[in-house]
């Protein structure tokens, strides 16, 4: 009884054994049916073409593209005076109010006259005296020369009249002189301006005591025509000789560059002026080459001391490639453009930029002549997808739009 119950066990658990088996291999058959389907169906499913996409497209070609520079500069006074006592006494009243326009002549200080008019006075009374005894000496001398002659008087008589009337012809050119310094230092006490200018505050009050020691006054700045002071590298200076004379970089004559002013508040000074001078020797405290440009200043809406950016008009770049602004997308391995390859499908092409021009990139690598440059719909572009071209004008070079900033202008500087 007992091994019946044994087998009946066993029998039963070979059952179950099997049964698990075949479901496995069940299940393993359909999961390897269910992936072949999968992948016929797959390999059956037709290839989903990619869309046309309409794009604008520039042909590039090679133009003369110009260059505007800029910097940061100040300006100067082109003339800017001290103006000083020229002799020493009590300041009496200041006349010109600070800080206003003054004209050339215009009374600026008032000296206490009073002690320099008593000096004049004595002066002339001093040349009275003197022509006095001169006229004397010369009275007695034509006496004695005809007595000398006849020998009435001796010839040391004759040659003491001559001494005296030459003494006194001396002393008088003497107080003539002291009459002349007398008016001078009178004249000195009124103190106009030398120039046309901005006058600033003044340094003494009145009453003060002036000397050789504290003679400085104020100051008046000419205004008309202004300086405008910048600097430019030794970098960049050799980098420019480079490029011209290697034909990249065309200059003109330093007196033709042009030089454009925007103020702090963004607007355009309606002058332009042209470069002056340049500093032949390197600056040894800055390490740059001074540079200055003269700037009309009629109506004095410059002032002295302010900062302003400078723009260099005038310098072409031949043979360069120009594109569109939009054109230019950055990347995780930096600047591209979308092109247009022989079978009519966008490509990416790396590019190095050079500076603005307008609303233009100046393209320094990467593009040729004849490459088609996608300008516009770039967003949607996927790199070998089909487009249909619909060709745009190259954008017109600008030489009056805003350049880049200074280390850009560098940068185009050294190429």
């Amino acid at each position: 009884m007992e091994r019946m119950e044994i087998n009946a066990r066993a029998f039963a658990y070979e059952n179950k054994t099997m049964y698990r088996r075949f479901h496995y291999v069940l299940a393993g058959v359909t999961l390897a049916t269910c992936l072949g389907l999968g992948a016929c169906d797959k390999a059956k499913a037709p290839e989903t073409a990619l869309p046309v996409a309409n794009v604008d497209v520039m042909a590039v070609a090679l133009r003369e593209v110009p260059v505007v520079f800029d910097y940061v500069g100040q300006t100067e006074s082109s003339q800017q005076v001290e103006i000083r006592s020229r002799v020493s006494g009590f300041l009496e009243k200041r006349v010109y109010q600070e800080g206003t326009m003054v004209r050339q002549g215009d009374v600026m200080f008032v000296m206490d006259r009073k002690p320099f008019q008593a000096a004049l006075d004595a002066a002339q009374a001093e040349y009275a005296q003197q022509k006095a005894r001169l006229d004397t000496a010369r009275a007695n001398l034509a006496r004695v020369r005809p007595l000398a002659a006849k020998n009435a008087l001796s010839q040391k008589d004759l040659d003491d009249s001559t001494g005296q009337e030459q003494a006194a012809a001396a002393a008088l050119e003497q107080a003539r002189a002291n009459v002349t310094s007398a008016k001078l230092n009178l004249g000195y006490t009124t103190i106009t301006a030398p120039v046309t200018g901005l006058s600033s505050f003044a340094k003494k009050q009145d009453g003060s005591y002036i000397d050789a020691t504290n003679s400085l006054l104020t100051y008046v700045a000419k205004l008309d025509p202004m300086w405008v002071n910048f600097s430019l590298s030794e970098n960049e200076m050799l980098n420019v000789r480079t490029q011209t004379g290697n034909g990249t970089l065309k200059l003109p004559p330093l007196g033709q560059l042009e030089v454009e002013l925007v103020l702090a508040d963004g607007s355009v000074y309606p002058q332009r002026g042209h470069i002056s001078f340049t500093d032949a020797s390197l600056s040894q405290q800055t390490g740059t080459y001074l540079i200055r440009a003269v700037v009309t200043n009629a109506t004095g809406s410059l002032r002295p001391g302010e900062f302003v950016r400078v723009k260099l008009i005038g310098a072409v770049r031949p043979n360069a490639i120009a594109v569109p602004q939009n054109a230019v997308q950055q990347g995780p391995r930096g600047a591209f453009v979308w092109t247009v390859d022989k079978d009519g499908r966008a490509q990416q092409r790396s590019v190095e930029t050079g500076q603005w021009n307008g609303n233009a990139w100046v393209i320094e690598s990467g593009l040729h002549a004849g490459d088609h440059v996608i300008v516009d719909n770039t967003l949607r572009l996927m790199a070998g997808a089909p487009v249909k071209e619909h060709v745009v004008p190259a954008p017109a070079a600008n030489v009056e739009a805003g350049a880049a900033s200074a280390a850009s202008g560098a940068r185009a500087a050294g190429g």
